[in-house]
């Protein structure tokens, strides 16, 4: 049996936050290889704030990244608090505009990018059973989707495997979830004419949110977040039990509805589910192991800094390993405390945006989020 491929770090995860520590890390001077397993439904519809593109140059890939197949977002409206709809323009952003994601695309030309700077990248490949040894290197198994197995060995591991921290969880973190955020979400098909506003929409409800925006496919997507106890359609109560109520409930919307009219509802699918939840580890690196993006902290997707964290934290979790493998012993640390200190940005304007919806206190969506604000 030939002797299984060493590697100074083995990044488990090839989305934005994995591909950004694996790009950081290889520009250091280290043997990378990035794995990705590629599992899961395609992301649609995410959005990229402006100030990412600050962090895409520090890596070096904005313009092969930003340059075609994305959509500009110029602003974004909002029915939150009101029944008025409020607009934030990109004119007054000193960044400029947004964009609405092709999310494929823009993880493939990432993986490229992390390719073409000298990473090993390994596709539709899953990091499996990962063995901490004696000598302080690990042993892993790359499971290929295709079928077959092989051994690498590493240094260190970056855990970027998302909300599941698959390498965190396994060496002993714990996962602590602050809300139980569900999103019941669709894709719509392309109106017959394109709508001349990209701007992204946000609208409360009783029970929830709404949010709508265009996709660069000329698509739509609209979503619901709300809790899995208000959703479930076998308990009672369920604010969206089916696609009939999914419709039901979307048309009756003041705003979002007259998006996704257009778009045509008479033949609706059935809403997916996904987690949305906010979410952190009790500790972001251990024995060998450091944790970015999801895996590390993941956020409520009303903040739209799902990405931008993903990409802050894969390159700062970059640099901490880099550091730490050269032999500084407080670059993890470092790192763990700026992990810190955006989770404790994250809740404070996440406390202040739901404290400003208060025309549904008795509803127990609201009442949740109220009673952790006073917690």
């Amino acid at each position: 049996m030939s002797p299984a491929a060493a590697y100074d770090v083995v990044v488990a995860g090839g989305g934005p936050a994995g591909c950004a520590a694996a790009l950081t890390l290889v520009r250091a001077g280290h043997t990378v290889l990035l794995a990705d397993a590629g599992t899961g439904p395609p992301k649609a519809g995410e959005a990229l704030v402006s100030a990412a593109r600050l962090l895409l140059s520090d890596l070096g890939v904005a313009e092969q990244v930003l340059a075609t197949g994305h959509l500009p977002c110029y602003g974004n409206l909002s029915a939150w608090g009101s029944p008025e709809l409020y607009a934030v323009d990109s004119l007054h952003d000193p960044y400029g505009h947004g964009w609405h994601l092709d999310r494929p695309l823009f993880d493939r030309r990432l993986r490229a990018a992390a390719r073409a700077a000298g990473a090993d990248v390994a596709e539709h490949t899953a990091v499996r059973r990962p063995a901490r040894r004696p000598d302080g290197t690990w042993r892993l198994t790359l499971c290929a989707r295709a079928g077959g197995e092989r051994a690498v060995r590493c240094r260190w591991v970056v855990d970027a495997t998302g909300r599941g921290a698959a390498v965190a969880v396994r060496s002993g973190a714990r996962r602590r979830t602050t809300d139980r955020l569900t999103a019941l979400h669709l894709t719509l098909d392309p109106a017959p004419r394109a709508s001349p506003d990209g701007r992204s929409l946000v609208e409360s409800d009783r029970d929830g949110w709404w949010y709508t925006a265009p996709l660069p496919s000329g698509h739509r997507l609209v979503a619901y977040f709300t809790d899995p106890d208000l959703s479930d359609p076998d308990l009672p109560g369920a604010a969206v039990p089916g696609a009939e109520r999914f419709r039901d409930r979307l048309l009756a919307t003041r705003y979002v509805s007259h998006r996704v009219r257009p778009h045509g509802l008479t033949t609706l699918r059935p809403p997916r589910r996904a987690a949305a939840h906010s979410a952190h580890l009790d500790r972001v690196h251990g024995d060998g192991w450091t944790a970015a993006g999801d895996a590390a902290a993941a956020f409520d997707p009303l903040s739209s800094q799902g990405i931008l964290t993903a990409l802050y934290t894969g390159l700062s979790a970059g640099h901490a390993v880099d550091a730490h493998l050269h032999g500084d012993r407080t670059a993890l640390a470092a790192y763990a405390a700026q992990v810190a200190t955006a989770r404790t940005a994250y809740a404070r304007e996440h406390r202040a945006v739901h404290a400003r919806e208060t025309r549904w206190p008795e509803r127990p969506f609201w009442s949740r989020r109220h009673l952790n604000q006073q917690a």
